[in-house]
């Protein structure tokens, strides 16, 4: 993979227009009121050899399906149940103890990386709770192709050639729907769909781009709302329509939440049998997004008994091995040692939380982002500890505190910041940005669609969108090297 920036400079140059196409179509954050904000897109696309996004894609499968015989194992051991379900919201918990087996088919995940200065990919962690922006790669890679046309002059269709190429996360997740819904039902189809999230979700945008591109497909696929539903004998009813599938971007946990779901209509759907009525196929999977299964993945690389208690095959502890960096539970008496003695090599994570908001760097100790965060998971913490000069007392405080299931330690992925171009309709700046690589999956399907995968940049090595990272268009090498050929600057 490379990320050129000298090729893209007419891209740059176009900045502006790049990014108000994004947001035309949907490449925005909602607030709460229900205005938007522009994210970020990059003018310099990231590009992979397809072979290599294969073997990648093959590795995103294998560690989600591994997370989830590690959730399984988890919650029916009285070693390890406490660990997740405790750290659980209590609705959260709930749809655990309703299900202990877990879900069995997810139509899509998500597996971060980075990619290290030296050796191969590193998987930071597992999503598999409301895996998103499917939309937004599509977008962002589609607002690039266009514009890139636009600007070397080429015709719509060798545009739409280099679209078809790359393909779109929006219609492999509809194809992983399709599937599951067909298997579930007979091999029958979906033909009214509910896109499910709170009102002004902070991605409502992405969710309104997925509805046209699977209604597109032709079906009836609409965004909608908890208060909006009614329920009855186990179908979804919206606006007298009855549903047939139904795909969730609600946390569990925002049920808990007044107002969120004022009739219960939400809680008593994904508790019901998934054999009748309305289908939700990203049902609850907290236990397996909670990092303490990530943790358990990473020791069973080298932990036989842990390996065959989870079921794990060896494809799956070859994944592990070759992309999981060192994380564990950070409670045992050895890896607390280990970890006050090496700040510089660790990152604490609080085992069920989201966003990045107690994410912990021992590199950046004394920065304003390290004390921001520490403040934050510890108000009452003296300041030696919230700016990380005593660090060995930090790491005790964390050690000690099961709230969100406690906290996990992950070795620091060494990553190097690449040149962006990142614009937004009234700005367009050259920055070096931390750049992750996001791929999708599928479990429990009898095929998995095409996944591609999503990158974000952001100067900040903790790497979010709605915390203000950007998009960066995910290109294919052969697909790159003719955009770039249009527009007279050829990689070299």
């Amino acid at each position: 993979m490379n990320t050129p920036a000298s090729p893209w400079s007419r891209l740059a140059d176009a900045g502006a227009a790049l990014a108000t196409d994004a947001v035309r179509r949907g490449l925005v954050v909602t607030r709460p009121d229900g205005s938007e904000v522009a994210i970020g897109i990059s003018a310099t696309p990231i590009t992979i050899d397809a072979a290599e996004l294969v073997r990648r894609r093959r590795l995103a499968h294998l560690l989600s399906t591994a997370g989830v015989k590690m959730a399984r194992l988890a919650v029916a051991s009285p070693m390890w149940r406490g660990l997740i379900v405790d750290g659980l919201s209590p609705v959260e918990r709930a749809f655990v103890e309703a299900a202990p087996q877990g879900p069995t088919t997810l139509a899509t995940t998500r597996v971060d990386f980075f990619t290290p200065r030296v050796g191969g990919l590193a998987a930071l962690e597992l999503n598999a709770t409301i895996p998103a922006m499917q939309g937004y790669s599509d977008i962002a890679a589609a607002a690039f192709l266009d514009v890139a046309g636009a600007v070397a002059g080429v015709s719509a269709d060798v545009v739409a050639g280099w679209r078809s190429r790359l393909g779109e996360n929006a219609l492999a997740l509809w194809r992983a729907l399709v599937a599951g819904y067909r298997a579930a039902r007979g091999g029958h189809l979906p033909a009214q769909v509910l896109l499910l999230c709170r009102r002004h979700d902070p991605q409502i945008s992405e969710l309104r781009h997925l509805a046209r591109r699977w209604v597109a497909q032709g079906v009836t696929a609409v965004v909608g709302h908890p208060d909006q539903l009614t329920l009855v004998d186990g179908v979804v009813f919206v606006d007298g329509r009855a549903i047939d599938l139904v795909y969730r971007h609600l946390f569990v946990r925002r049920l808990e939440e007044p107002g969120i779901d004022p009739h219960g209509v939400v809680r008593r759907l994904l508790l019901q049998s998934p054999s009748t009525g309305t289908l939700v196929l990203n049902p609850p999977a907290s236990q397996v997004e909670v990092k303490s299964i990530f943790a358990l993945l990473s020791r069973a690389g080298d932990d036989d008994a842990l390996a065959a208690a989870a079921g794990l095959d060896d494809d799956e502890r070859a994944a592990i091995r070759a992309a999981v960096p060192w994380t564990r539970l950070l409670r045992d008496a050895d890896v607390v040692a280990r970890v006050k003695a090496d700040p510089d090599g660790v990152v604490l994570k609080r085992a069920w939380d989201y966003g990045g908001r107690t994410v912990v760097i021992g590199h950046d100790r004394g920065q304003p982002s390290f004390v921001e965060r520490v403040r934050a998971a510890w108000p009452d913490a003296g300041d030696d500890i919230v700016t990380g000069r005593d660090w060995p007392g930090l790491v005790a405080l964390a050690s000690a505190d099961t709230r969100g299931g406690g906290f996990i330690v992950q070795g620091l992925v060494d990553a190097a910041r690449v040149p962006q171009v990142v614009c937004t309709p009234t700005e367009t700046r050259a920055v070096d940005a931390y750049v992750d690589f996001s791929l999708y999956a599928s479990v429990g399907l009898d095929e998995d669609p095409v996944w591609g995968g999503v990158c974000r940049a952001s100067t900040s090595n903790i790497v979010n969108i709605v915390g203000g990272g950007g998009i960066a268009p995910l290109l294919l090498e052969d697909v790159a090297a003719e955009v770039a050929a249009a527009l007279g600057a050829l990689p070299r």
